[in-house]
């Protein structure tokens, strides 16, 4: 029989391979940033709650915080690392406006982290009181994590479009939640078990939402490229129609000014 801990490690060894796959799965949408050379209509919200969870269940991991829990620090030191080089690439390609809020942003989250790990340490002498305290606010920030997207929902239900809500994302936060929220049951944390619970609602309401307005992206990307190549059609023949009349306008002023 497999005993809990074991049982524990395995499903933590799961749901750190599923967190990077959720860390890495805004790739597609960094690409196309990059292709066209701006964020459009992307949201920096669910890169700046993420690196903000991820810095507080680093700090909450910590063997002098919460012992026995290097799981939880390997896998949120790689997020953390990864939404810094996300954000970075998503401050090259904002405007001045957004780029100078995405900055503030980031810079009060460190200041925040910073703060609580200095204070948590120095004022705290038991690592229960210090997994209290810090799992508390770990596990608002992984709340915050998981509703990022919601700004992003609304925008869909609006525009009936999921074009700016990139599916990858929203299954990789699905099965994420899944996994951490059996980890936590196995020996019960409700630090992680809250949050990840609501992350896997979340993450389905998504998918559901995906699902519902597929069908109308569609067609609302090929009514804008058909307007596009409209477009193209309405300017390139003007310009064929100048060139066939400078000619002939040359023939009639030879006629004129000839014996």
């Amino acid at each position: 029989m497999v005993s809990r801990d074991a049982a524990r490690t395995a499903v933590g060894v799961l749901g750190n391979i599923i967190s990077v796959i959720l860390f890495m799965s805004p790739l597609p949408t960094f690409a196309q940033i990059w292709k066209k050379g701006s964020v459009e209509q992307f949201s920096s919200a669910p890169y700046l709650a993420t690196l903000i969870n991820c810095g507080l269940w680093v700090l909450y991991g910590l063997p002098m915080v919460h012992p026995h829990s290097i799981l939880v620090v390997t896998i949120n030191g790689f997020g953390t690392f990864i939404e810094f080089v996300y954000l970075l690439l998503f401050l090259w390609y904002s405007d001045r406006r957004k780029r100078l809020k995405v900055l503030v942003i980031m810079l009060v989250e460190c200041v925040a982290l910073a703060t609580l790990a200095l204070l948590v340490l120095t004022l705290t002498h038991s690592t229960k009181l210090r997994s209290t305290i810090v799992g508390s606010i770990a596990m608002l920030g992984n709340v915050m994590m998981y509703a990022s997207p919601l700004s992003v929902m609304r925008m869909v239900v609006s525009t009936k479009s999921v074009e700016y809500m990139p599916l990858s994302l929203s299954l990789a936060s699905f099965a994420n939640g899944i996994c951490w929220t059996i980890y936590a049951l196995i020996r019960f944390d409700p630090f992680i078990v809250a949050p990840n619970g609501l992350g896997t609602l979340l993450g389905l309401a998504q998918i559901i939402l995906y699902d519902t307005f597929y069908k109308s992206t569609k067609r609302q990307m090929l009514e804008r490229q058909s307007k596009v190549e409209m477009g193209l059609a309405e300017t390139a023949i003007p310009e064929e129609s100048k060139k066939i009349s400078k000619p002939a306008q040359k023939g009639h002023v030879s006629r004129v000014s000839g014996p």
